[in-house]
């Protein structure tokens, strides 16, 4: 029978999220001595800010979080919070070998305002990776997370697939949310919401508009309306003019299942028909607006214009993310303006020659 009760001092952090839309997975922007580049960082967030993304993945695989030392992921997790929008959800890659090693990164999200936190299956004992396993893995990750958790599938990367049946008994886990689910199979896709359509419903705190409310939104406390004011002021006719205070911030409540999010973007059309509620897109990083796009156009029951937008970036999508991976995903970011730069060895930086390629591809997606 599966424990849904929570240590001492860790429940009052699992407020559920709504993850719904599409969101870039963000690189990690590295110096040429490969030495991380905040400044970089910062800059990107606050570009992606203005687009019209649910949100960002940070430290997923695109993020090179495998890459990362401990201490330079705390620091990328600090500063991506501090320079994104409130009003974007954030989510934390925070995938280890071990437990203790997952939950200590996810505290240290959690410190930073994230809002919910991304979970891969350990890797390097692949062959002791049994069902149990992985039950207990993300049960004890689950149990332990200051913040929800997401499931991580990505059979690309992680030598142990979850199967179905795994997911669904995973999902009547209180605080694990969804799952992303990278296989790039619409049929898997389709399969896993109607594995977990009997999951309880979550109460999600959103807005009047019914988009997510983020902690960071939610930690801006409006400010006071006055103050005092010394008579000696007063009496010398000093006005003081002050800006007026924030208003407070108005929420609504709204019902959830398990939220199932797509990774590859070469069918993101076909995984929302299928009910996904959205993606998590490494192509979204480097072309927000173009993965957009087709969202909105779903979103309004414009079919023939979604399938137009999803062929408009097939090639691009096939090529650059599935096929060059990271480094063609950055070099595609220094193309449409953002800061890529080159992959942290031992991952190496694109040829000239499939750089142009990159250019053809992406010369009609620009931002």
């Amino acid at each position: 029978m599966l424990s849904c009760g929570f240590p001492h001092g860790h429940s009052r952090y699992n407020r559920p999220m709504l993850i719904e839309g599409i969101f870039a997975a963000v690189p990690t922007p590295f110096y040429p001595d490969e030495q991380v580049y905040y400044r970089k960082l910062e800059a990107n967030l606050a570009r992606y800010s203005r687009s019209l993304l649910a949100g960002m993945v940070i430290m997923g695989s695109t993020g090179e979080a495998v890459e990362l030392t401990d201490a330079e992921s705390r620091e990328v997790l600090r500063v991506a919070a501090q320079s994104a929008a409130p009003e974007k959800v954030l989510i934390a890659g925070v995938g280890r070998e071990s437990v203790r090693a997952t939950v200590e990164l996810a505290e240290a999200a959690a410190e930073a305002h994230f809002d919910a936190v991304l979970v891969r299956t350990p890797t390097y004992y692949a062959p002791s990776m049994s069902t149990a396993a992985v039950l207990h893995y993300f049960r004890s990750v689950a149990d332990r997370s200051p913040l929800p958790v997401l499931l991580y599938h990505i059979p690309k990367f992680v030598p142990y697939s979850i199967p179905i049946e795994v997911a669904a008994e995973l999902a009547l886990h209180p605080n694990i949310i969804g799952i992303k689910d990278s296989s790039g199979d619409v049929n898997r896709i389709r399969d896993l919401v109607a594995a977990t359509r009997e999951t309880p419903k979550r109460t999600v705190t959103v807005t009047p508009i019914f988009e997510a409310v983020t902690g960071r939104m939610l930690a801006a406390k409006p400010e006071p309306v006055g103050g005092f004011v010394p008579a000696s002021d007063l009496n010398g006719g000093v006005a003081v003019a002050s800006a007026p205070p924030a208003p407070a911030l108005k929420t609504r409540t709204r019902e959830v299942g398990f939220q199932v999010l797509s990774g590859s973007p070469g069918n993101l059309l076909d995984s929302l028909e299928a009910g996904a509620s959205g993606a998590i897109l490494a192509f979204a990083a480097c072309a927000p607006q173009a993965c957009q796009e087709i969202y909105l156009a779903w979103k309004d029951h414009d079919l023939k214009l979604a399938r137009e937008k999803q062929q408009r970036i097939a090639a691009a999508g096939k090529r650059v993310a599935g096929e060059l991976g990271i480094a063609g995903i950055k070099y595609a970011c220094d193309f449409n303006g953002f800061y890529g730069g080159r992959p942290r060895a031992p991952l190496l930086p694109l040829s000239a020659e499939q750089k142009a390629e990159v250019e053809t591809l992406m010369a009609d997606i620009r931002n």
